[in-house]
């Protein structure tokens, strides 16, 4: 499950591993709407797959995923990558601001563009990511400025209302977890990361990666990954 501002795209480098180690693997699209929608969309599209499932979330795709697997069995393993884990009534805006060091914890105006939902509270809006800030966000100095731009043009918008909704209550409380942990992540920082994981008791690793571990350490990624499904056969 890929996480706001992005789409299945940016999972290519891991799938093309997990596919060639003979792995499933499907990217479907996160609505970027709210959480608790977005969890009850990927609960739908998980309904339609027989067989064990290790779900894996990066970012805002974490908050989805933890919701998503509560009480499916199907589901042996989550995968947090550069991820919000969060516990019941945690939203993305109070996660982000934990601690020190997310270029997200600002204000809104000065990070974000704002775009009217057309038939929606006019509170609620789609909020992209300003250009300016993309890179130093995502990607840090591991991703040529050309790709970071190409990148930016392409994302597709969280709604505002997904930063403040709160989780319910948290599938990794009866589902083994997993984290990879970027020390150069600017939009959730290393250690809110660390401090999630422990809570989670997940089986974590750091890596010097941004935000976009799968893009920039593919090979870290996909292991992780194998990892929790072969300890969960």
């Amino acid at each position: 499950m890929h996480g706001a501002w992005a789409d299945g795209s940016s999972w290519d480098k891991v799938a093309a591993k997990l596919q060639h180690d003979g792995y499933r693997v499907v990217t479907p699209p996160n609505l970027l709407s709210g959480v608790a929608n977005d969890a009850a969309s990927l609960r739908a599209y998980l309904d339609t797959i027989t067989g064990p499932v290790v779900l894996v979330g990066h970012s805002y795709g974490g908050m989805v995923i933890t919701n998503a697997a509560l009480g499916d069995e199907q589901v042996k393993a989550l995968v947090y990558v550069d991820a919000y884990i969060p516990d019941r009534h945690d939203t993305v805006y109070s996660l982000t601001s934990a601690v020190p060091g997310s270029v997200f914890a600002a204000e809104a105006s000065t990070v974000f563009d704002q775009v009217a939902i057309p038939g929606d509270d006019p509170h609620n809006v789609n909020l992209y990511v300003k250009p300016s800030v993309f890179g130093k966000a995502f990607a840090g100095k591991s991703i040529p400025a050309k790709d970071v731009a190409v990148l930016a043009a392409r994302q597709r918008p969280l709604a505002y209302s997904a930063l403040v909704e709160e989780s319910g209550e948290p599938a990794w409380t009866t589902i083994p977890s997993w984290s990879v942990i970027g020390k150069q992540d600017a939009v959730i920082p290393a250690a809110q990361q660390i401090a999630m994981s422990k809570r989670a008791k997940a089986h974590s690793i750091e890596i010097n990666a941004p935000h976009l571990s799968m893009v920039t350490d593919a090979g870290a990624v996909t292991n992780q990954i194998e990892a929790a499904a072969k300890a969960t056969n």
